[in-house]
């Protein structure tokens, strides 16, 4: 068992945390391992997810992308102890597969070091697992097909429906705690409420996705490499594919709702669905023999980034997860964000354990300023993604970066590697650093200041001095507005 477990589980119990209910509001990923962790540390806990027992139903395809979990993530995996389970669920994804028009394929590694890789993760089997870990805890309940409809936050209770009676109830707790997604019942009571100041935004991009399927081979196997996320980037829109342990990949196509040639608006035919994957996707339709069906059987769903403070009310509410920064999917961390929320949250228990409003400010202090960052690098992302992926500059940098972290692993660390790889630099500060390093090197790049065939150790230290140059900049910047 792990030093760290073992140690928080007699240091709830010493301090009297078994006599506090936490009431934690949606029973995903996030809230799941949540009640796992505040069951290891002794509170009684009770989680309500409104949707069936994820163990005992098939949920329907379509709803949402398939996860990627990297280190951020993986590092809550690691407090509560159970990394080797989760590894069991995981396809290692090495880099990016990338697919021009023509069905030719580039691999673009993620990291120049050979130990750093992300994984493919089914959701369902993934929540599935962290509600049985919870529930080995005889203080951790779960309550499923319960809709939370409203907060009172000044009271600490929240009405709930259940779905299987048909009735309505009141549910009170030392602390609520909701983890209930980008919909979140307690940050709507926040809003509506209007008993404290609250911020809260909400912004579409142009962009909606659906998810769709690649079956495995007849053979049982994979119809295309299996250790890549499969991008085929096409300007304004793309089709990603991601990996599944029974040889099938997730697939999910970001298209724009109404601007374009093609559309989620105009694609209302078999024939132009047809066409459309016909004419941008060729590779990708052959290895899919259940488009149409898929297609127009699975939903366009929305991406949105939402933002609001404060995340909780004095010392009785706090919101967690997607319910307080869901971002859009494009830089693969919109779990990990919120499964590293755990871990920061720990550190404030750890910290002001006993005080809860104290442990919810602190929290948010620390957290906010990551979220927020890692939020504004997924539209970066998705801008990337979809077209600079295929620009002959965006792939020297690329190439440059590789060659940098592969021959001075503990000097260099491209952008992506900061956020995806390096889950001791907070959000923000990789966001900052990883920006610099982008613009110094494509400037030096576009003025043709770098070039492979030069010493490497001079290229880093060019890069390095340029870096440091645009951060100062940046620094003098921001010191202005202030």
């Amino acid at each position: 068992m792990d030093k760290q477990y073992k140690k928080v589980l007699s240091f709830g119990e010493d301090l009297g945390e078994a006599q506090q209910n936490i009431l934690i509001i949606g029973g995903g990923l996030c809230g799941s391992l949540l009640a796992l962790r505040l069951g290891q540390r002794g509170y009684r806990v009770s989680v309500y997810e409104m949707r069936p027992d994820i163990r005992k139903v098939n949920m329907d395809s379509g709803r949402s992308i398939n996860l990627a979990l990297s280190d951020r993530g993986n590092k809550a995996i690691k407090l509560v102890g159970i990394e080797d389970k989760i590894k069991a669920l995981c396809v290692p994804m090495t880099g990016r597969m990338l697919h021009d028009r023509d069905g030719n394929t580039t691999f673009s590694a993620y990291s120049g070091r050979e130990h750093e890789y992300i994984n493919s993760i089914s959701r369902a089997d993934f929540n599935a697992l962290l509600v049985n870990e919870a529930e080995k805890h005889k203080n951790v309940s779960f309550y499923f097909n319960r809709k939370c409809l409203s907060v009172d936050f000044e009271k600490t209770t929240a009405l709930f429906k259940d779905y299987d009676s048909n009735t309505e109830f009141v549910e009170d707790a030392d602390v609520i705690i909701a983890t209930d997604g980008a919909g979140s019942a307690l940050r709507k009571s926040y809003f509506l409420g209007r008993k404290f100041l609250f911020s809260y935004s909400q912004d579409y991009l142009t962009h909606g996705y659906k998810e769709l399927h690649i079956p495995p081979a007849e053979n049982g196997g994979y119809k295309t490499n299996k250790n890549a996320l499969h991008i085929w980037g096409r300007d304004h829109f793309m089709l990603i594919a991601l990996p599944n342990l029974n040889g099938s990949f997730t697939v999910t196509l970001f298209l724009s709702y109404d601007e374009g040639e093609y559309n989620f608006n105009n694609l209302t035919t078999k024939d132009r669905v047809i066409a459309f994957f016909g004419t941008y996707f060729e590779d990708a339709l052959e290895m899919m023999p259940n488009l149409v069906d898929d297609f127009f059987k699975n939903p366009t769903s929305p991406l949105g980034t939402i933002r609001c403070s404060p995340w909780h009310y004095k010392g009785n509410t706090l919101l967690m997860g997607d319910a307080a920064h869901a971002i859009v999917p494009f830089y693969g961390q919109g779990m990990n964000a919120s499964l590293e929320d755990i871990v920061e949250f720990d550190k404030a228990l750890d910290a002001h354990v006993g005080h809860w409003e104290t442990v919810f400010k602190r929290y948010e202090a620390l957290r906010r300023k990551d979220t927020d960052a890692i939020a504004d690098l997924a539209i970066d992302n998705f801008h990337e993604m979809k077209g600079h992926v295929n620009n002959d500059i965006f792939r020297e940098k690329r190439t440059i970066e590789m060659a940098l972290e592969k021959n001075f692993p503990n000097e260099y660390s491209s952008k992506y590697s900061l956020v995806t790889f390096n889950e001791h630099v907070g959000y923000r500060e990789a966001m900052l650093r990883g920006r610099a390093q982008d613009k110094a090197i494509l400037n030096m790049l576009a003025d043709g200041e770098l070039d492979l065939k030069n010493n490497l150790k001079s290229i880093l230290e060019q890069v390095q001095k340029a870096t440091e140059a645009v951060l100062e900049d940046d620094r003098i910047a921001q010191n202005m507005k202030h």
